[in-house]
């Protein structure tokens, strides 16, 4: 027998993702009853429930958002009546507004949609972002005193002002009055603006409690016009941005996000703003003719499941025009705004998003898309460079640490932020990544897991650092470069008083178990009724388990585009797949359990059901095989009309696969990898592929035997 571990000679595969799944306990009766009482299919009344959905009225609610009968935004929203009160009186005696905006997608339509809404009002506005790369996040001391310097009476904040404190008091002192519209979560210490919009402050009941910047900005737009008796020609616009940002900003797609983005979403391909068209056209998105997800066959890469990590081939056209997805924005659309924010001026965007000119917007679109392809470089480099530093700085120490704090000169920190979300993916921790503004400031980004609250984890450690804000999944900071390691302890301190280690593996919801057999067109089609999908509305994910990988190859920049088969009732079902951003796991052991999300693919007029793989593990039956071998662990089988002995045998720590033939040749694997060994003892054998089907064949035939021989013990 062979007897030194297959590990010393053999190649293993590379890791597989570093997940912990959840798989939603199954109600069969219950989705049953629920789907007679709601007339849908089972599978979406199973989905339905996953997602918090008990009641006949509660599906209802959430399939026909229209029918909610929504509060007025003036019960919900305390400060809302005085900030219309300032609007109306500024409008009335043409005092100057001023927004302050934000650079990203949210901040960026917020401010666009204001601008455009409150001209078209008859108000005298303009506007200021600060600047990314020398102020950072929010409004300022220099912003606020250029503004009383130009005259400007009010100041009105969009997605930020919340945490801005002394900007704020500056302002009122001299003389100006601020209403503050932001979103984020709530500090010790109101600023003293005169009016407050933030549905942090409002009752978590209430349907407008999830929106974004740009969710306010909206409410506030639409109520304004309102009270003016000025919404002719008004709302069409606002509602195309507000989507746009709401998706960009992966805002939460339920309550009134979830109602106006469905109804925005159907708007949007026939939009009369000219920028909206310019970017449907430059980032190559045509409507499709249902809310079918995209193909899998067209992305050029993926990040930590955010709109902003994935961007599609402008070459790659949907088909069947009616109505945009989600994804088409978020996917699309987003990350082109957001790459203006990140690495160029956000006045691109605003202008793009104000004009009336298609050939302007048409310049803007194209500049987006040629700042967006340098954004992508960018990342891939500094990710590059991220990884190689975290391998051979802090691989060692992250078990313990459950946190990463990865800090280098000479990043753009436009996108560090991207950057942080992928490592978050990459190695399943709350990750902190910063770069220097010169040789005492270090400004920074957060990424985080579910478990960990970011802004709860800046407040912390506030004595250390300037500026910070955020919300429980990202923030920004600053801090002088003399603080770094008091941070990088402090922030190790509050993650091992929230975290434990097994929340550091990143969580994959299943919402079910579904056979190949049973993946269709009318699986499918039933799973529109969840649609639009995004935040806190996740598009369905299933999972098969113990499949064949026929092929695998790697496409792109660093996709796996592969074959899988499963065999039912001895009749074998393929399907195709891609695993975006997978190379480091290529090649895939030869059977594997998957999880994926389903995808309509659209290829040389043809439309097939694809997947796309968000989720691999060795088979749940090879893991307990292998980690509990029965006793004893031999066994005899035939196969293809010949005797072989199989059993286990320990090797280091893995208990080893020996397969023997009566010639005394003998196969020996162990769990995760795709190389073996065959011969008739270490020194003369030779390494094979054992995902080749007369490797596989044998070895699945072996561990059903060991399989039968432990049900019989």
């Amino acid at each position: 027998m062979l007897d030194r571990p297959v590990s010393e000679l053999s190649k293993p595969t590379r890791r597989l993702p570093n997940q912990r799944w959840q798989i939603y306990p199954q109600k069969p009766e219950f989705a049953q009853n629920l789907a007679a009482l709601t007339n849908i299919s089972p599978i979406v009344s199973q989905l339905l429930i996953n997602r918090g959905m008990e009641t006949p009225e509660q599906v209802q609610a959430f399939l026909n958002p229209e029918s909610l009968v929504l509060p007025s935004p003036l019960e919900d929203f305390p400060d809302l009546a005085i900030s219309l009160e300032l609007l109306q009186n500024a409008i009335a005696s043409q005092t100057k507004i001023a927004i302050c905006g934000d650079y990203d997608a949210d901040g960026m339509t917020s401010t666009a949609l204001l601008l455009r809404s409150l001209r078209t009002l008859g108000a005298q506005v303009d506007y200021a972002i600060p600047s990314r790369m020398h102020e950072g996040y929010g409004i300022n001391k220099r912003i606020v005193e250029e503004f009383h310097s130009e005259g400007v009476g009010l100041i009105l904040t969009v997605d930020n002002g919340i945490s801005a404190f002394e900007p704020v008091a500056r302002a009122r002192e001299l003389g100006l009055a601020v209403i503050i519209t932001d979103h984020h979560d709530i500090p010790q210490k109101l600023p003293p603006a005169n009016a407050i919009l933030n549905p942090k402050l409002i009752a978590e009941s209430s349907p407008y409690r999830g929106v974004a910047g740009v969710g306010v900005a909206y409410i506030l737009a639409v109520s304004l016009a309102q009270q003016l008796g000025e919404t002719k020609g008004l709302i069409q616009p606002m509602l195309a941005l507000f989507t746009l940002g709401t998706i960009a900003d992966l805002a939460p797609l339920t309550g009134v996000n979830r109602r106006w983005v469905k109804r925005g979403l159907q708007h949007l391909p026939k939009s009369n703003l000219a920028g909206i068209q310019a970017l449907i056209q430059v980032g190559g998105v045509q409507a499709r003719g249902d809310e079918g997800a995209r193909g899998a066959g067209g992305a050029e890469e993926q990040g930590s499941r955010g709109a902003e990590e994935k961007i599609y081939n402008p070459k790659s056209k949907i088909q069947n025009p009616k109505s945009l997805k989600p994804e088409d924005i978020g996917f699309r659309l987003g990350p082109r705004i957001n790459a203006i924010g990140r690495i160029g001026n956000p006045q691109t965007v605003i202008e793009l998003l104000t004009t009336d000119d298609m050939g302007v917007a048409l310049e803007l679109a194209m500049r987006c898309e040629q700042i967006n392809a340098s954004r992508q470089e960018m990342c891939q480099q500094i990710e590059q460079e991220a990884i190689a530093y975290v391998e051979t700085q802090y691989i060692a120490s992250l078990q313990n640490d459950r946190v990463l704090i990865v800090v280098q000169p000479n990043w753009h920190h436009g996108v560090i932020g991207i950057v942080a979300s992928r490592l978050v993916e990459r190695y399943g921790v709350p990750v902190f990544i910063g770069t220097y503004e010169d040789e005492g400031h270090i400004r920074g980004s957060a990424r985080s897991i579910p478990e960990f609250h970011v802004f709860e984890a800046l407040e912390y450690c506030h004595d250390l650092l300037g500026k910070f804000g955020g919300h429980k999944a990202a923030g920004g900071f600053s801090l002088p470069a003399e603080n770094l390691e008091m941070l990088r302890s402090r922030l190790i301190e509050f993650a091992n008083h929230c975290l434990e280690p097994h929340h550091l593996k990143p969580l994959l919801k299943i919402d079910a178990e579904v056979n190949l057999n049973h993946i269709n067109q009318q699986l499918y089609q039933q799973l529109n009724a969840l649609h639009p999908c995004g935040m806190d509305n996740p598009d369905p994910i299933f999972w098969t388990p113990n499949v064949k990988v026929v092929e695998q190859k790697i496409v792109g920049k660093g996709h796996i585009k592969l074959t899988i088969a499963q065999t039912i009732d001895n009749q074998e079902y393929k399907i195709k797949a891609i695993a975006w951003r997978w190379g480091d796991y290529f090649c895939l052991p030869p059977r594997v359990d998957v999880a994926y999300k389903l995808r309509e693919n659209y290829f040389n007029g043809n439309t097939t059901i694809e997947l796309e793989l968000i989720g691999v593990r060795l088979p749940v039956q090879l893991q307990q095989v292998f980690a509990s071998p029965p006793t004893p662990s031999s066994t005899t089988f035939e196969y293809n009309q010949r005797h072989y002995t199989c059993g286990f045998y320990k090797n280091g720590i893995e208990a080893e696969l020996r397969i023997k033939n009566s010639e005394g040749k003998v196969l020996a694997m162990q769990p995760g990898h795709i190389i073996g060994l065959l011969g008739t003892n270490r020194q003369n054998a030779k390494e094979v592929d054992i995902s080749q089907p007369q490797y596989d064949s044998i070895i699945q035939a072996a561990l059903q035997a060991l399989s039968v021989l432990s049900a019989e013990l």
